[in-house]
């Protein structure tokens, strides 16, 4: 192993984005953030995009404080992001207009159109993925449904994380944890389902080869490096490219007694197994099957997060009333709890705008009181969350016949220490919060692997295991949760 090495990790989320240096000394990595940005959807034209044209300048902003600070070259750069969003560029290599945001509306009621064409068993069956509206191969649908002219000029489609990539250095490839958010990878043929795909007519000409987590897939480009002033080229890796297996890639000591939680904008909730479960019971409970930065699949359940606290910090803000975090838990730790709950994933929740008012409507709904406060309005979203994860633990429990009582949270809900007190409460399991930055850790991690730094993952997560920054939560046994937990259950199956 090399004795020093640094690593650029660019890691971005739905909400906000980073730019990150890893260093690794031979034993540890020690992570500095860059250069931060805020990350959202823009309304243009009545469509609900992504602006990845800022975010591509934020990355040379946060490429060119790296080449001011540092003297020696990075080993490597990746980009890790979130799941199904896709670009689409022509024949020329050029973006064609702006890639739409999972939560446009575009996609409303067109599963049931697509399963006309292929039935929704078979999808579960050849692709292990969670039928979501959201889901790439339920956007490309409603493309095709509708005649977008975007589709006929097209001549690739790259997710996410793919489009940065082929930025840094004009190489345009699919990473596969990241195409197995998609809705259209074969867990048979382990590549693109082709045969579904086109039964439904989507137009499977425009998706590249896909290339596996820590491959090297070429050198940043010579534009590029001009642009930030480097005078020589270095690797542009293909780490784990979907933030979740980027995630999960760091987290030390995932038995199979374990479930990970990555707690951020979403909630990724699941298991590490050996092989798919395409069963019927995985399908009913919404569960679906991921690619992991190492051989196996991650079982997972996408749960909306701290989304819906966000959008209620993003509403008071826009009537005058900021709030911080920090003063908002200080309040909710005083409000008074379990007074009411609602189900995170209600369709109700999910569109942008005026969340606390939604939030209040969907009480009034269930007949449950209405919070009079923004504390105790956020003191409900926390409880809420913990419900579900509580019931999403049982579904997992009953899929595997696995125990499961610890519970493995990182992400930036690692910093929320009254929400992880309440997980482990509700559930009653033991929780170990940390890493937070867990998906630029992975990511630098994997590329460490990728470029000869270190041997494995495992030693990559020995290693990260050594650094410590974890934090442990004992279950508080209590009649409230439970009393708690049998309201959510009548209200999230009515």
């Amino acid at each position: 192993m090399s004795a020093e090495a640094r690593f650029l990790a660019v890691d971005l989320g739905a909400s906000s984005g980073r730019l990150m240096v890893a260093s690794w000394n031979g034993n540890r990595f020690a992570l500095e953030e860059l250069h931060r940005f805020p990350n959202g959807g823009v309304m243009t034209s009545g469509e609900l995009c992504w602006d990845v044209l800022a975010i591509w300048n934020h990355l040379h902003d946060g490429i060119a404080k790296y080449r001011s600070r540092y003297r020696e070259l990075p080993c490597g750069i990746a980009v890790d992001a979130w799941g199904v969003d896709f670009a689409l560029l022509d024949k020329r290599g050029r973006l064609i207009g702006n890639p739409l945001h999972y939560r446009d509306a575009r996609t409303r009621g067109v599963p049931a159109h697509l399963f006309q064409m292929v039935p929704e068993r078979e999808w579960f069956a050849e692709t292990g993925t969670q039928t979501m509206e959201i889901n790439t191969l339920v956007q490309l649908y409603s493309m095709v449904r509708t005649g977008d002219p975007r589709l006929a000029i097209a001549d690739t489609l790259l997710m996410i994380p793919d489009l940065f990539l082929y930025y840094l250095s004009g190489v345009k490839a699919a990473e596969v944890t990241e195409a197995s958010t998609s809705q259209m990878l074969s867990l048979r043929t382990h590549d693109w389902a082709f045969s579904l795909l086109d039964r439904a007519g989507v137009p499977a000409g425009l998706l590249p080869a896909l290339t596996k987590p820590g491959t090297c897939i070429g050198q940043m480009s010579a534009s590029v490096l001009r642009s930030v002033g480097f005078d020589r080229g270095f690797p542009v890796i293909a780490t784990a490219s979907h933030d979740t297996a980027a995630a999960v890639a760091s987290i030390p000591d995932l038995d199979d007694d374990s479930v990970f939680i990555c707690c951020g904008t979403w909630s990724l909730i699941g298991i590490r197994m050996e092989a798919p479960d395409t069963s019927d019971n995985a399908m009913r409970f919404g569960f679906t099957n991921e690619a992991s930065a190492d051989p196996g699949t991650l079982l997972i359940k996408n749960l909306t997060g701290l989304w819906t606290v966000q959008e209620c910090l993003r509403s008071w803000a826009a009537h005058g009333n900021p709030i911080d975090w920090a003063p908002l838990l200080d309040s909710v730790s005083a409000a008074q709890g379990f007074q009411a709950c609602f189900d995170p994933d209600d369709p109700r929740l999910h569109e942008e705008g005026e969340m606390p008012e939604k939030i209040c409507v969907y009480l009034r709904q269930t007949g449950q009181p209405v919070p009079q406060t923004p504390a105790e309005i956020a003191r409900c979203a926390f409880e809420s969350l913990a419900l579900k994860y509580r019931s999403t633990i049982d579904r997992l429990r009953a899929l595997t016949g696995r125990s499961l009582t610890t519970l493995r949270v990182v992400g930036g809900g690692c910093l929320n220490r009254l929400l992880c007190q309440m997980v482990a409460d509700a559930t009653g399991c033991t929780v170990i919060a940390g890493p937070v930055e867990a998906s630029a850790l992975g990511n630098a991690m994997i590329q460490a692997v990728a470029t000869g730094h270190m041997p494995d993952i495992a030693a990559g997560q020995a290693a990260i295991h050594a650094g410590g920054g974890r934090e442990f939560y004992a279950p508080r046994h209590g009649d409230a949760w439970d009393e708690a937990f049998a309201l959510f259950q009548k209200i999230q199956f009515n």
